[in-house]
């Protein structure tokens, strides 16, 4: 096995010259640029691994936005910039310096501050973002709509790129895109250029959601040289890692773009559906600390060997003294001293696999924890056959704690939970009172008669969900490639029709389920802007019943929990119903045995749990649920038994850009019982 470069104790120098802001150590050198405020020169033990600057690429990791009255907003470049240059020893004895830029926005008032800290001894930079604004005339500024850093460079040396351990490929070719054809927004097809290395192992469509990933288990991403393109085959990696995940939104269920040419670190995003916070007088919020991770192999070290390297720091735990050492510099961030581990042992449904448990804003789903700029949000596995679960380097404060676990219907929801010091609460009568105690007894309409899919908060079991793309050699899961690949009239030439007992929902169910087939930006069936076949909007579900099932049985509940829904209100989370659009809210409707005299009933799915996720390469967006309770005497009967699941036919909403117009759910899974 190649062996990573050999590490070396280095003496850290933090430096200023005419044009430039410098730290350095024996193997890590960056600098910072005066005149843009920007990361424009960083190396590794002399391997530039920018390359030259040219417009937005040659830089990184910098800062920018879309958060000014006109949008994009890039800071460090305005006569209000400003600089810090840091030294210092922290309390291990370990040299670090640092540089803070800060730049306002001078039309209304709103700051942007950059941190960059380097160690002596270490091959990466710690990274703090922070965002202010305080102007009175103007209350509400308008949403946060991304907040991001970049390492974005302009050099050939990059050959890979990995958005997690399993899903990784080559960097297309300049050529590859040049004779690309663009097919949706931000999606391209490369398979005209054949000898690609991408489009021979990976996908003959590119988007950058391809590259995107879901936060819960996520840990590192980010781009690798093979050593092709060095003067001695050294390989080199380029890395974000998830430190700490304390001050994104979203919690574990948030999935965000991570990598395509770019190493991204997208603090805060509307993808996906994602909601963003507002820009109101007085906001004031630092994100927190992440770190790029820069690191060199010896010729053949594989990617794999230099991510793995990268991931061993993708512990809360991991330079604890450091950062508390530079707290006084970052406004906003909590020293140890105001920190505590939550310790909960929580009775879980028989039949938990997976639990998680989420401590995020009190009163808040965790999915839409952003109304708080000091809103934060941690995680992390139960234990199934204790129950035990711990949480390290908490902020002291109350908490909603939300508790989820495939295979189980349903949440567990307790708010006001207080972590602070050593005791968290509230607590069941206990031995041990730094655990808090907690029952979840899972959700119950009465008896199970069947499910459809597993409920996992997720989409992916579903036909072009989680399988894999057999035509190529790295086999992706289905659903990152570009939606249109899977062309669902051919697939279901007669809509879904599935029968419980016989069907198989790997293959008898979509993992989209359309209002109607778009043709607009579907570059496979190219042609009418909307395609319809037969029953594409209303799916069919049929089912046998028995008359010892039906014996005293009064009411049937049917629970459907989407992973992910897109109403005419696309990403746009906080607007309201937007004009012009009538399915801004989304009607759902179930009809059970119509023909022989049953009923339906409509769920309106509200906007703000709208978001672009199946047609963005995802199947796990906004999760929510509704239960249709009915009159089992009136529209049940032994024998044959029908459900229709219909959304509107031909429900649509104005796109501006090039994408599918076409509205539709994503289905987590689906249960019925009888009481």
């Amino acid at each position: 096995m190649a062996l990573l470069a050999a590490r070396t104790t280095a003496r850290l120098n933090a430096t200023e010259t005419a044009t430039q802001y410098i730290l350095q150590n024996d193997r890590l050198y960056v600098a910072v640029s005066k005149s843009s405020g920007q990361v424009t020169d960083l190396e590794l033990e002399s391997q530039d691994l920018l390359g030259p600057v040219s417009g937005n690429t040659g830089k990184g990791p910098y800062l920018d936005c879309s958060c000014t009255p006109s949008g994009a907003w890039t800071p460090g470049s305005s006569t209000a910039k400003r600089f810090q240059l840091i030294e210092g020893v922290d309390s291990t004895g370990t040299s670090y310096g640092g540089i803070i830029m800060g730049d306002t926005f001078a039309a209304t008032n709103q700051s942007l501050y950059q941190y960059i800290f380097l160690r002596e001894g270490e091959t990466g930079l710690h990274m703090f973002s922070r965002l202010t604004y305080f102007n009175e005339s103007k209350p509400l500024l308008r949403d946060l709509g991304e907040l991001r850093t970049l390492f974005r460079p302009n050099t050939d040396l990059w050959t890979h790129m990995s958005s997690s351990e399993g899903n990784w490929a080559s960097l297309p070719s300049k050529r590859a895109f040049a004779e690309a054809v663009t097919v949706q927004d931000a999606t391209t097809y490369l398979g005209r250029t054949t000898s690609d290395g991408y489009v021979q192992e990976y996908s003959d469509f590119f988007t950058k959601y391809t590259f995107s990933e879901l936060w819960r288990d996520h840990d590192v991403h980010g781009q690798y040289a093979d050593g092709s393109t060095t003067a001695d085959g050294s390989t080199f990696g380029a890395w974000l890692v998830h430190n700490t995940r304390e001050t994104y939104y979203g919690g574990p269920l948030h999935s965000d773009l991570v990598v395509d040419g770019i190493v991204y670190n997208y603090l805060v995003s509307g993808h996906h559906g994602a909601p963003v916070p507002n820009i109101t007088h007085g906001f004031d919020r630092t994100w927190g600390p992440q770190y790029y991770h820069f690191n060199k192999g010896a010729p053949g070290t594989t990617l794999a060997e230099l991510r793995a390297d990268a991931v061993q720091y993708a512990r809360p735990e991991w330079n604890a003294e450091f950062y508390d050492s530079i707290a006084h510099y970052v406004p906003n961030y909590a020293p140890t001293s105001k920190r505590a581990t939550f310790r909960a042992n929580i009775e879980l449904p028989e039949g938990s696999r997976r639990p998680i448990a989420v401590l995020s804003e009190n009163g808040q789903d965790f999915q839409l924890n952003v109304f708080r700029p000091e809103s934060l949000q941690y995680w992390a596995e139960i234990n199934p056959a204790t129950g035990d679960i711990e949480i390290p380097r908490v902020r002291q404060g109350t908490y909603r704690l939300t508790v989820y676990a495939d295979d189980v219907f349903g949440w567990f929801i307790q708010d006001d939970v207080d972590v602070i010091g050593d005791r968290q609460g509230p607590m069941a009568e206990s031995s041990d009172k730094t655990v808090a105690h907690f029952t979840w007894t899972e959700e119950s309409a009465g008896k199970e008669i069947w499910r459809i899919g597993t409920p996992d908060k997720s989409a992916g079991e579903y036909r072009h969900g989680y399988a894999l793309d057999e035509s190529k050699p790295l086999q992706p899961e289905q659903y990152r490639i570009y939606w249109a690949k899977w062309d669902f009239p051919t697939d279901f030439p007669s809509g879904v029709n599935f029968h419980i007992g016989e069907s198989d929902a790997a293959l008898d169910w979509n993992y989209i389920h359309w209002g109607v087939y778009p043709g607009q930006a579907n570059y496979i069936r190219p042609g009418p802007p909307k395609y319809y076949t037969a029953n594409i909007n209303n799916w069919t579900v049929t089912f046998d019943l028995t008359e010892e099932q039906l014996l005293n049985t009064s009411t049937a509940t049917l629970t459907v929990q989407l992973a992910g829904t897109k109403t005419a209100n696309g990403n746009n989370k906080w607007a309201g119903q937007l004009p012009g659009e009538k399915y801004s809210n989304l009607p759902y409707t179930v009809a059970l045995n119509t023909g022989t005299g049953g009923l339906e009933q409509t769920w309106v799915i509200p906007y703000w749990r709208s978001g672009s996720c199946g047609v963005r390469s995802s199947v796990i967006c906004q999760n929510t649920e509704h239960k249709f309770v009915f009159d089992a005497t009136k529209t049940l009967k032994v024998g044959r038994n029908e459900l229709v699941l219909s959304l509107p036919f031909n429900a649509t909403n104005t796109e501006t850009a090039l994408l599918p117009d076409a509205l539709y759910v994503q289905y987590d899974a689906l249960r019925f019982e009888l009481a």
